[in-house]
C-alpha cells in the first residue's frame, strides 16, 4: 500500500491543488515524489480535480486554473508586437526555396510569413498549404505564381481557422518540405504549446507531414506553457523569433533548439 503520510485521497488532492497553485504548473512525476505515491495515483487525482475545475489538465501534469489563458481573437493579437512579427516573417520566408511545398499554420505571425512570401517574386513553383482563411486570402494575389491549397474543415471564427472535423484530409495526403507553425507558448521544460486544443491537434499533424518544422513566435511567447502540447523542443527543427530576451534565447539554445533571431543586428 502506498504511503501518503496518512492522508486520505481528499486531503492529498487538496495538497495537490495547493502545490499547483503555488507553482502555477506541476509535473506528474514531481507530485508523485512530493506525496510519496505513484504517478498513476497522481493522474487519477488530476482527472478528479480537473472534473471539478480545481486544476487544468495538461500534457505531463496540471496547471492552476487562473494560469489558463483566455484565447484572444485574431484581430486583437494582430497589432501586438507587429514589428517583431514582420521581422520573423521575412526571416522565415527567406528559408523557402523554388519548388517546395510549404505548410503555413494559422496565426498572426504566420500571416506575416505569407506576406513576406508575396514579396519573394523570385520564387518559382511553390505550393502553400494552409488552414488559415486570412492567409489564403492574402496569398490569393500571388496566384498563379504560387499555388495555394486550403485544408478545408470546420470554421473557428475567433482565429478564422479550419479545424476538425474534415481538416486533416489534405494534410494526410501530402508530404511538405517545410512547415511554419505558430504557438502561444514555448518553454524549455514544457515544450511548444497552444491555448486552443482543436488547433493544437492540427499543428501536431503539420509537424508529422513536413520534413522540417519551424516555430515562428515573438519574444512574448517565451517561457509560457499552455493547455495544448504541440510537442517537445526536440520535435522541431528550429525557432524564428524576435523581441526575445537574451536569457530566453540562451536557454532554448542550451536545450538543443536552433534559434534564429530575426531582429539581431547584422554582423559586419
Amino acid at each position: 500500500m502506498e504511503s501518503t503520510s496518512g492522508a486520505t485521497a481528499a486531503r492529498r488532492r487538496d495538497g495537490v491543488v495547493a502545490y499547483v497553485e503555488a507553482h502555477g504548473f506541476a509535473r506528474t512525476a514531481d507530485l508523485a515524489r512530493e506525496f510519496g505515491t505513484s504517478e498513476v495515483t497522481i493522474r487519477t487525482d488530476f482527472e478528479a480535480l480537473a472534473a471539478s475545475s480545481r486544476v487544468v489538465r495538461v500534457h505531463g501534469g496540471a496547471m492552476a486554473v487562473d494560469q489558463a489563458p483566455v484565447e484572444r481573437s485574431f484581430e486583437e493579437v494582430e497589432a501586438v508586437g507587429s514589428d517583431a512579427k514582420r521581422a520573423i516573417g521575412v526571416a522565415a520566408a527567406a528559408m523557402v526555396r523554388d519548388g517546395q511545398c510549404v505548410v503555413l499554420d494559422v496565426g498572426t505571425t504566420t500571416t506575416q510569413v505569407a506576406l513576406a512570401l508575396l514579396e519573394r517574386t523570385d520564387l518559382i513553383g511553390v505550393t502553400v498549404v494552409t488552414n488559415g482563411l486570412t492567409i489564403a486570402l492574402e496569398l490569393e494575389r500571388a496566384v498563379p505564381r504560387l499555388t495555394v491549397i486550403v485544408t478545408g474543415g470546420t470554421l473557428r471564427p475567433l482565429q478564422h481557422s479550419l479545424v476538425n472535423p474534415l481538416a486533416t484530409t489534405v494534410l494526410d495526403g501530402i508530404t511538405a518540405d517545410i512547415a511554419f507553425l505558430g504557438c502561444t507558448g514555448i518553454d524549455v521544460d514544457h515544450g511548444v504549446t497552444n491555448v486552443n486544443l482543436p488547433e493544437t491537434d492540427l499543428k501536431r499533424l503539420m509537424v508529422k507531414t513536413a520534413r522540417r518544422s519551424i516555430i515562428v513566435a515573438d519574444g512574448g511567447k517565451m517561457g509560457e506553457a499552455h493547455l495544448g502540447v504541440i510537442g517537445p523542443l526536440d520535435r522541431f527543427d528550429g525557432l524564428v523569433t524576435a523581441g526575445a530576451s537574451t536569457e530566453s534565447v540562451a536557454a532554448l539554445r542550451a536545450a538543443g533548439l536552433a534559434v534564429v533571431e530575426a531582429d539581431a543586428p547584422l554582423s559586419s
